[in-house]
C-alpha cells in the first residue's frame, strides 16, 4: 500500500470552498481505500490531506481522472502553497 499525508495552504477565506471542492471531486477514484481532507486546528488558512491507496502507481494515475482534474483547476486559485508532505507505507488499520 501507499499513504500520503499533506499540508495545503489556502487563500484567507477559502478553506471551506477548498474543502467542498476536494470531496466533491474525489469520488470513486480506484484504488483509493481513505481519502480524508480535515481543517488544521492551528491555521484557519490551511487542511491536511491524508490518502492510502493499494498503489503508488494508482495514487499518480488518479490525477488524470476526469472529476480529480476538475477538482484540481478549480481549487487552484484558492491554493497559495504546500506545507509539509510525507509519504507512508501503511500496513493495516480501520
Amino acid at each position: 500500500m501507499y499513504g500520503l499525508i499533506g499540508k495545503m495552504n489556502i487563500a484567507p477565506g477559502e478553506r471551506d470552498a477548498v474543502i467542498a471542492i476536494l470531496l466533491e471531486g474525489t469520488q470513486a477514484m480506484p484504488g483509493c481505500r481513505s481519502y480524508v481532507v480535515a481543517k488544521d486546528p492551528a491555521n484557519a488558512d490551511a487542511i491536511w490531506i491524508t490518502e492510502v491507496w493499494d498503489s503508488a502507481e494508482l495514487h499518480h494515475a488518479s490525477l488524470a481522472l476526469p472529476g480529480v482534474q476538475q477538482a484540481i483547476a478549480r481549487a487552484r486559485p484558492h491554493i497559495t502553497g504546500f506545507g509539509e508532505r510525507f509519504e507512508t507505507e501503511p500496513v493495516g488499520g480501520y
